[in-house]
């Protein structure tokens, strides 16, 4: 059987004849033009409902050179903190007139380039990007520069100067609150789980916990230090080692806080008791670090409010062409974070 050729979709000029308007009338009202009259606007919108009349965005964001569209890539959407700056995000491009296209690399460079590419091609007013976790090199969005399309990166940034916004979180300052509160609580012994140190996030929290340590006299000890993807089978590997010696770790610092949960659950197991025997920070503030038993210390990064810095800096660059009032190209802002104590120190 031949199968059916697709029908060709109804146009304006369509629209237009079937009213017996013009087609310039049929686009003022659908795009509910002050100088169309109520009556008009509402005839032409159920005529064009009826004849199944799509319009075409792309055409018009051709013609205007705007697509009223702004591209997000995040390493990955279940992440809590992702999950909540993207919420907000959203929700303040909306009311601004932009549509949201998020993209997840996975934690993939290969992917974040594709994504790069793809949203380029698209013709995305402007581009917001968290970094995958390997990323070194960000060539594969230089097009966006120079072709003058605002770029901002986002908690994870280029460790390089780049002619893009940056807003990041005070992650220096996230390590250096986790390290002064583990040794200020009693902790000798303290151990680090990091994520990998090609990503901006964990350089600067382990060079403020290895700070702090330097300023009380506790030493950093490399042998209880591990770097790796912060996953709950990564965790449980790193803490089995860690607990396997006769000299046991009495605080530890995970740079997330599913490695904080991880680290709960296997003291249970081991019998290891929270916090008298172990103290345990994490780093995001979860809400399911103050649900679990015992509730875990964390430190808080604001994603809503990194979300309304991120939003006011591209609203500003798209709507007014000039810098924001509180940030400029190539000079990182800095949102602040804060630690939150609870019952595992």
């Amino acid at each position: 059987m031949t199968p059916k050729k697709p029908k060709s979709e109804n146009s304006i000029v369509d629209v237009a004849k079937a009213l017996g308007i013009s087609p310039a009338t049929v686009s003022r009202a659908l795009n509910n033009n002050s100088r169309i009259s109520e009556a008009t606007r509402t005839r032409v919108k159920e005529k064009a409902a009826e004849m199944g009349y799509r319009h075409n965005s792309m055409a018009s964001s051709l013609r205007n050179r705007r697509s009223n569209t702004i591209g997000l890539i995040v390493p990955r959407i279940s992440m809590y903190f992702h999950a909540f700056f993207i919420t907000s995000l959203q929700r303040q491009l909306q009311t601004a007139g932009y549509n949201l296209m998020i993209c997840q690399s996975n934690d993939s460079v290969d992917v974040e380039k594709e994504l790069a590419n793809t949203l380029y091609s698209a013709r995305v007013d402007a581009l917001v990007v968290s970094l995958a976790l390997y990323t070194e090199h960000i060539g594969h969005f230089d097009g966006f520069l120079r072709q003058g399309i605002p770029l901002v990166f986002y908690d994870r940034v280029p460790t390089l100067r780049t002619q893009a916004y940056v807003i990041k979180g005070d992650d220096y300052r996230g390590g250096l609150l986790a390290g002064n509160h583990l040794i200020q609580a009693g902790c000798k012994r303290v151990a680090y789980i990091s994520g990998p140190l090609s990503c901006s996030i964990y350089q600067e929290r382990t060079r403020g916990f290895i700070d702090s340590l330097t300023k009380y006299g506790v030493p950093f000890r490399e042998e209880w230090t591990y770097y790796h993807e912060l996953t709950v089978e990564n965790a449980w590997s790193s803490l089995r080692r860690l607990f396997a010696g006769d000299v046991i770790p009495d605080g530890l610092f995970a740079a997330n806080d599913t490695t904080a949960i991880a680290a709960v659950a296997f003291a249970r197991e081991r019998g290891i008791r929270i916090p008298e025997d172990l103290k345990i920070i994490g780093y995001s503030n979860d809400p399911r670090t103050a649900i679990i038993t015992p509730a875990i210390t964390s430190i808080e990064q604001y994603p809503n409010e990194m979300a309304d810095k991120v939003a006011e800096t591209l609203i500003n660059a798209l709507q007014h062409r000039g810098p924001s009032s509180s940030i400029v190209v190539g000079e990182p802002l800095v949102c602040p974070v804060d630690l939150v104590r609870r019952m595992t120190t």
